[in-house]
């Protein structure tokens, strides 16, 4: 099948590479002419494990180009997916300028049937501004071309990108017309083998589906941060009760644990998103305001912690910091937790050295110039250069190289023997036999 993915970003480009890999043939475009050399080059612009293989494999065998324009295409694409971003703006609601624009370009390009998908996460009702868009700018000229618009909803995670495109657990499609529904089964049914894990429904049902799916997840995490600050509070051990609540089948153990609160390009928007949606519709969005209150303040539990053993002024203070993206698996730090904590350990006093195995290319862009230059943020090569005379640890990102460090290394480094697990990583009993004063999330702070 002929395929166009407009925006060359995450979504897009995970998208476009994974249907080029299935065979079929795959153009992604994007405006940003630079992002676009550097792909033919292949060079990526974001980290997601295992896609650069795929990129430069597909590319190689002719099956995935990239563009700047739907007018450089040589062949009529039969299915365009829409994969622009759709950041927050002020006001909290999801920025759809770029879908809008996505739209008139294809009404400015198409010449026979296609089907629009919209494949970036967009408000009830998207799908018919992406109509109205696309016939505005056929009418300019004077063009009468068929279409549909299918809203199919991604619901990959970051760092297991290509693994869930791959082998969904399901793949969700909005749509009102049976020609897009023979091509969509066309697409998805090599992947899916049968069309069970394939859920068809109307257009708004499945655009309401994405942003309840991710606040659903936002809000067991922050209903678990909230219960771990209680279990702070009352010396009782979060990580039992997790265990306990997650064996019972109606809960299940997804996203049950607590940590210093959740970021990433997703669940904060789209959290957001969802609470102006209601707001517009009349309806008082009670739940979905705490979760997002939650997080916040979860954001700041780990500066809390520092300051409850250090003072408020921490200018005598050296805090090594493991973890900087959001997750493991990604270099993304977009509304990261560390970007809350250095913030809050810097603006007072604090000297900070930190390690990150993919984000500290995005961390030197994006972080205040200032503290590198005054020495207050240094980044460091390697994970144990990140403990060199630090008066504690704090860990932010729970990556697989920092699960078993070597705890003599450790301890030979570090000036005190201070640990903050900001992801519940260690085993509190384990750390403080071995001579660490340990403080975790909702974690005892005396012995277990």
């Amino acid at each position: 099948m002929n395929i166009a993915v407009i925006g060359a970003g995450y979504v897009g480009l995970v998208t476009g590479a994974c249907f080029a890999e299935l065979g079929n043939q795959v153009t992604c475009i994007d405006v940003n002419k630079d992002k676009i050399t550097k792909l033919r080059d292949g060079i990526l612009p974001i980290y997601e494990p295992g896609l650069d293989t795929m990129v430069v494999s597909n590319m190689q065998q002719g099956r995935l180009n990239f563009a700047t324009s739907l007018a450089e295409l040589t062949a009529h694409p039969e299915v365009i997916f829409i994969a622009v971003g759709t950041p927050s703006d002020k006001e909290g609601a999801a920025d759809i300028k770029y879908v809008l624009e996505a739209a008139k370009d294809i009404g400015s390009h198409i010449k026979q049937y296609c089907v629009i998908v919209d494949k970036s996460t967009v408000p009830v009702g998207m799908a018919d501004q992406v109509r109205e868009a696309v016939l505005q700018a056929l009418a300019t000229r004077a063009l009468s071309v068929d279409f549909d618009v299918v809203s199919n909803p991604e619901f990959l995670r970051e760092g297991a990108a290509i693994e869930d495109f791959m082998r969904p657990d399901r793949v969700v499609i909005g749509l009102a017309s049976d020609n897009a529904k023979r091509i969509m089964l066309d697409l998805y049914l090599p992947i899916l083998r049968s069309a069970e894990r394939l859920y068809f429904m109307n257009v708004k049902d499945a655009e309401m589906t994405k942003y309840a799916a991710n606040a659903m997840l936002a809000t067991r995490i922050s209903f678990m941060n909230e219960m771990a600050v209680l279990c702070d509070k009352m010396g009782v051990d979060i990580e039992n009760v997790r265990i306990g609540i997650g064996s019972d089948a109606r809960i299940g153990n997804a996203f049950l644990y607590p940590g210093c609160g959740y970021g990433g390009s997703c669940f904060p928007k789209d959290v957001r998103a969802l609470v102006k949606m209601a707001e517009q519709n009349g309806v008082e969005p009670f739940i979905l305001n705490a979760v997002e209150k939650r997080n916040m303040m979860q954001k700041q539990f780990l500066a809390q912690k520092v300051k409850q053993v250090f003072g408020d002024d921490l200018s005598t203070i050296t805090l090594g910091v493991w973890g900087l993206s959001f997750k493991p698996g990604t270099d993304d730090m977009r509304e990261a937790s560390s970007l809350v904590l250095l913030e809050e350990v810097i603006k007072r006093g604090a000297r900070v050295k930190a390690y990150d195995p993919a984000a500290m290319p995005v961390a030197r862009e994006i972080m205040p110039k200032e503290w590198f230059d005054t020495g207050k943020l240094t980044l460091t090569e390697q994970q144990n250069e990140a403990l060199k005379d630090v008066d504690a640890l704090l860990l932010v990102t729970e990556w697989k190289p920092f699960c078993y460090p070597d705890i003599g290394v450790m301890k030979s480094l570090m000036r005190k023997k201070i640990i903050f697990d900001g992801r519940n990583q260690y085993d509190p009993q384990q750390m403080r036999a071995a001579g660490f004063d340990y403080h975790g999330i909702g974690r005892p702070s005396g012995d277990c």
